[in-house]
């Protein structure tokens, strides 16, 4: 038997990085800590880079970054790998990345999920735990992030790229875990495009696969043998523009105990976070667990209704229209203003127009196309 304990997001911001500095693995773990000396292999996502020098890069969204002294608090709590396939990886150019691949070595913390170029990105860290090979993948949706066959970043989620992968390596592992970085933020319900894509991670050979960056708390389901997590929000994360937002204090470890003949169990553990005027995580209180376990159990039962997750997802789009309509067709920030309620879309794109932006980001080739001259012109 082996234990694979897996937390959320790592950020060493915000009044946390102090904590994280000094490796004050108490001040930022709390409780949490006895659940990590329980497991056998204790897993997060580093959701940004360790840098000696910022250098941030040119992006849409924030820019997160820490000191190499940050990792003292990942290595005094045990945490054994870091997840760097994310959204942040890159936000201070190659240099950053190198130095975090770099300093989680030093301190005998290994990283997957990212490195020098794809190859070295895709490749799976395989960890023998109670005599169980547990291979640890990791891949991230493309924003700012992702390697190619020359450049440094995060191995990007291929599904072409992951069954070939898997392949490959399939007499490396006995037991799967895929970390998956993508899915809108603080949506609790998965798109269908993600949850028919997390299916099909478990049908190619994943025995279980967590869904990290939304943020938010997401359902669960059993699938086809194997687990799902659709959102694990943050571990420790002291993000200025959420802290008033309750959900986001909120978070789960997820605790899978694998069987040397391939059988496997989940345990979700819920914690807070950074819920100022506390600092790190912690485990809930047991009448706060109890009901946060019940919901999450109710909104996992609904995500079984394919009708469901389709309105979910209709539900939010329709929220975003607007401001993806602004981020499609360019808008500077007093358009996008402007565009809040839909005004311009009306008095300057007529059918015909949006027409022609659906094509292009719809048909593969257009697509395929527009990616490849954008990529062109920023560099």
């Amino acid at each position: 038997m082996a234990t694979i304990l897996i937390g959320g997001d790592i950020c060493p911001i915000g009044d946390n990085a102090p904590l994280f500095e000094r490796g004050d693995a108490e001040g930022l773990f709390h409780d949490v800590l006895r659940d990590f000396d329980d497991a056998d292999l204790v897993v997060a996502n580093l959701e940004c880079p360790l840098v000696e020098r910022p250098a941030p890069i040119q992006k849409t969204g924030p820019v997160f970054g820490a000191t190499p002294a940050c990792i003292n608090g990942i290595k005094a709590a045990g945490i054994d790998a870091l997840c760097l396939a994310n959204n942040h990886i890159l936000d201070h150019g190659p240099t950053g990345l190198a130095t975090t691949i770099a300093t989680c070595a030093q301190a005998g913390v290994a990283t997957v999920g990212a490195g020098d170029n794809l190859a070295a990105a895709r490749r799976i860290l395989i960890r023998t735990a109670g005599g169980i090979r547990i291979g640890l993948l990791a891949m991230a949706e493309r924003e700012f992030s992702i390697a190619t066959a020359e450049s440094p970043g995060a191995n990007p989620l291929d599904v072409i790229d992951y069954v070939r992968n898997v392949s490959a390596s399939r007499t490396a592992f006995d037991f799967l875990v895929v970390l998956l970085h993508g899915g809108a933020e603080f949506l609790t319900a998965p798109s269908p495009r993600l949850q028919d894509t997390c299916r099909f991670l478990v049908e190619m050979g994943a025995n279980a696969v967590v869904v990290q960056h939304p943020h938010s708390v997401g359902g669960y389901e059993q699938y086809n043998g194997g687990h799902i997590v659709y959102g694990q929000g943050a571990l420790v994360m002291d993000e200025a523009l959420y802290r008033d937002l309750p959900s986001f204090h909120e978070g789960m470890l997820i605790r899978l105990v694998a069987a040397g003949n391939g059988t496997s169990s989940i345990e979700l553990i819920p914690i807070v976070q950074s819920d100022h005027p506390r600092l790190g995580a912690r485990r809930m209180g047991a009448d706060q667990a109890k009901a946060f376990l019940s919901g999450l159990s109710a909104s996992s039962r609904a995500l079984l209704d394919a009708g469901h997750v389709r309105a979910e997802w209709r539900r939010y789009c329709k929220h975003r229209t607007h401001d993806y309509l602004s981020a499609l067709m360019g808008h500077g920030r007093l358009l996008r203003l402007a565009n809040r309620r839909g005004h311009l879309t009306r008095l300057l794109y007529r059918r015909r127009r949006l027409l022609m932006a659906r094509n292009v980001v719809c048909c593969e080739a257009h697509r395929e196309a527009a990616e490849t001259i954008l990529s062109e012109l920023l560099q």
